[in-house]
């Protein structure tokens, strides 16, 4: 059976064929794309229209055989406004425009934050959709006004695809407009936000066949079945393995994401302190979990000396990192608003250094050091309250995604934990869309069969700790950056 994954990530999109045959599962990137956001009026927004574009490009592609299913997968929060035709009204705003800075303040005058993580469980980030939607309804009534519908990303290239406009569940909880009790959009919480609830569309669990490609798509794939997986790529990552009992997981990209699957959401005044996240799983799950500011600490840095004539491969720079000479001299919390979106990622770090009474990074090997020891020790960090949390004692932590293959980072996360690290698959969120539409097409009869299926078919690296004691001490100081 052939199975297509479309997986759009922040940087970039992929089109991924999966192929099942005699319980092995073989994947193959067919096509790549760039998926660079643009700036126009002082907005930064992303382009749509050349995403879908090359999407159909995809589909296209003579390498492709019979499909059984398509499925989508891509980053949460961000929407789509359409008109009374279906069409779209405006570029979506990308998640790191300024224009939600204040914006959480406005919004908890209105209805106070712990009346807020009491309905959604849902971490507070600058950038969630409800936050989103608030600064539309103060700078562009008109064009909430003119909206008939609401969707995210993945719905939106889902509605193209097969006609059907409706909001996977996943994804969905990451715009902290869901009632985490019932599953559905929290209408309360929507009319005492004075926020449009009639833009909203159905929530449909993740393994819903959403209809079949129209022929105004493609011509030789019109008629096959697009399914829901779990449409926010994190959530396919983490439906690709077992990340349950003592394994935590690590969804290491772009943004780092760490927690655990749980059969409840955890929504307490604790959790809300520490900024938890209950986001929807598949199968009736939870995750559990935490967003970290992750690689885009050092894409950013790689843009920045790329600007200036330097153009470093990750490979050269953790060759480099690997000097002991720069060991634990400058650290910082990844998640600190400086590193949101700064003009000068170097700059950022650099400041944020000399604020806090530290040498800056002396040059590209250092501050890439610099990066890696402060995500490790943030990992460290969020995965003690994960179990204050949870009540468990993690023995090991499932990293997965593009970061898992970055085998510095992964050992400075054993160390720095003192956790077993179990590093795979890279192609994650492309397998658990893929494992996904294997359950809603009939190919396997449990989620438990298709991780079963990517077990023996992709093997995994472990990494156990070497120098953890040595990690304790910076660990402290690292702490007092919080």
């Amino acid at each position: 059976m052939n199975f297509l994954a479309f997986d759009l990530g922040a940087e970039s999109g992929r089109a991924i064929l999966g192929q099942l045959q005699s319980d092995v599962l073989r994947i193959s990137e067919i096509y790549r794309f760039p998926n660079e956001p643009v700036q126009y009026c002082g907005e930064l927004h992303w382009d749509i229209l050349r995403l879908w574009h090359e999407m159909k490009k995809a589909l296209d592609s003579p390498s492709l055989p019979r499909l059984d299913s398509v499925g989508i997968d891509t980053w949460g929060v961000d929407y789509a406004l359409l008109g009374e035709r279906g069409n779209l009204l405006e570029n979506p705003y990308h998640y790191r425009d300024a224009r939600t800075e204040g914006i959480m303040d406005a919004v908890f005058a209105v209805i106070p934050r712990e009346n807020i993580y009491d309905i959604t469980g849902i971490q507070f980030l600058p950038f969630n959709t409800l936050y989103q939607l608030y600064a539309a309804s103060i700078s562009t009534p008109q064009l909430l006004k003119a909206a008939r519908a609401l969707v995210t990303i993945p719905d939106l290239l889902n509605y193209w695809l097969c006609g059907r406009l409706a909001s996977e569940y996943t994804n969905a909880t990451t715009t902290q407009l869901i009632d985490a009790g019932t599953g559905f959009w929290a209408a309360g919480l929507l009319k005492e936000m004075d926020l449009p609830a009639r833009l909203l569309q159905p929530i449909v669990k993740p393994g819903t066949v959403l209809g079949t490609i129209r022929n105004v798509v493609s011509n030789a794939f019109a008629g096959t079945p697009v399914v829901a997986p779990a449409c926010h790529d994190t959530g396919s990552a983490v439906a690709a393995v077992s990340a349950s009992g003592k394994s935590a997981f690590l969804s290491s990209g772009t943004w780092s994401l760490l927690g655990a699957e749980i059969p409840a959401p955890v929504i307490t005044p604790r959790a809300r302190d520490l900024n938890f996240t209950n986001e929807g799983g598949v199968c009736g799950t939870i995750r559990l979990l935490k967003n970290i500011g992750g690689l885009w600490l050092l894409q950013s840095c790689r843009k920045c000396w790329a600007a200036s004539g330097q153009d470093f491969t990750y490979e050269g720079l953790m060759d480099a990192a690997k000097d002991e000479r720069h060991r634990f001299i400058s650290l910082f919390d990844p998640d600190h608003p400086d590193f949101l979106h700064p003009d000068n990622m170097l700059s950022a770090i650099a400041e944020y250094c000399r604020r806090t009474e530290q040498p800056a990074p002396s040059g590209p090997p250092a501050y890439t050091r610099a990066i890696l020891e402060s995500l490790a020790f943030k990992y460290r960090n969020v995965l003690e309250s994960l179990e204050e949390l949870t009540g468990i004692q993690f023995e090991e932590i499932r990293i997965m995604g593009g970061g898992s293959k970055n085998r510095l980072l992964n050992q400075f996360t054993a160390d720095a934990t003192g956790r077993m690290v179990v590093a795979g698959p890279s192609e994650a969120t492309a397998l658990g869309n893929i494992a996904m539409q294997m359950l809603a097409t009939g190919a396997v009869t449990s989620l438990a069969e298709a991780r079963q299926i990517i077990d023996r078919s992709f093997p995994v690296e472990r990494f156990e700790p070497i120098f953890a004691d040595l990690w304790n001490a910076p660990y402290q100081r690292f702490q007092s950056y919080q």
